[in-house]
């Protein structure tokens, strides 16, 4: 197996909290007396919070766009996600040479954790974000932030290079798409059922609908 891009997707119904509400509320008091295993996160920081799961896909970023490795997440952030998700993949498909992943789930223990078991890790070092296409307001031009660890020092140079520019490039253009079309094309835009367990076999058809769909489409440009 060549490349393979990470991406998650925080979806699930629920009531909603304040910012303020929500940091006065310890681990064992965030409880939804209808899913308690699900927990209180948020998109952004722009975003409500809600009763939420966080749905982790590792996507073939070497042309196929399938999803290999599918898993939900009971934790609102990606950072600990990195090594889970590539160990979702199938022992059958081989393990990925590179892994693509976006700054959320900048992590040096996990990157290092990769890199041993000889896994290239190229994950962006800044945040990603990307100004709307109608967006008229003037921009605000920022520094870039240096970074202080030595590892996202290493990691930001092995991105300077022209070779892992390109390829890290394909993580925006395979796997986000994906997201796209599962939520847009098959329509999935929330869970239907409460548990971990019951989530996360949604989940997994939802990934088997998006690859039947997927195989389809590669079969008839064979």
């Amino acid at each position: 197996m060549g490349q393979a891009g990470l991406a998650a997707l925080r979806r699930r119904g629920g009531f909603v909290v304040s910012e303020e509400e929500q940091q006065e509320r310890g681990p064992s008091e965030q409880s939804n007396l209808s899913d308690p295993d699900s927990r209180l996160m948020r998109k952004s920081k722009s975003h409500e919070y809600r009763q939420a799961y966080n749905a982790q896909a590792a996507v073939d970023a070497d042309g196929s766009q399938l999803i290999l490795g599918a898993r939900v997440s009971q934790c609102a952030s990606d950072r600990n996600e990195l090594v889970a998700d590539v160990a979702a993949i199938p022992v059958a498909l081989g393990r990925p040479e590179t892994v693509l992943a976006d700054n959320g789930y900048a992590n040096g223990a996990e990157v290092a954790a990769l890199e041993a078991s000889g896994i290239e890790v190229l994950v962006s070092t800044a945040a990603e974000g990307r100004r709307r296409t109608h967006d008229f307001r003037p921009a605000r031009p920022a520094a870039p932030r240096e970074p202080r660890a030595e590892w996202l020092k290493t990691m930001a140079g092995k991105l300077a290079s022209d070779e892992s520019r390109a390829r890290y490039k394909l993580r925006r253009q395979t796997v986000e798409p994906v997201f796209g079309i599962v939520k847009a094309v098959l329509g999935f835009t929330g869970f239907s059922l409460c548990g971990l367990d019951k989530v996360t076999g949604e989940w997994d058809l939802v990934a088997l609908a998006y690859n039947c769909k997927r195989l389809h489409k590669l079969s008839l440009t064979a």
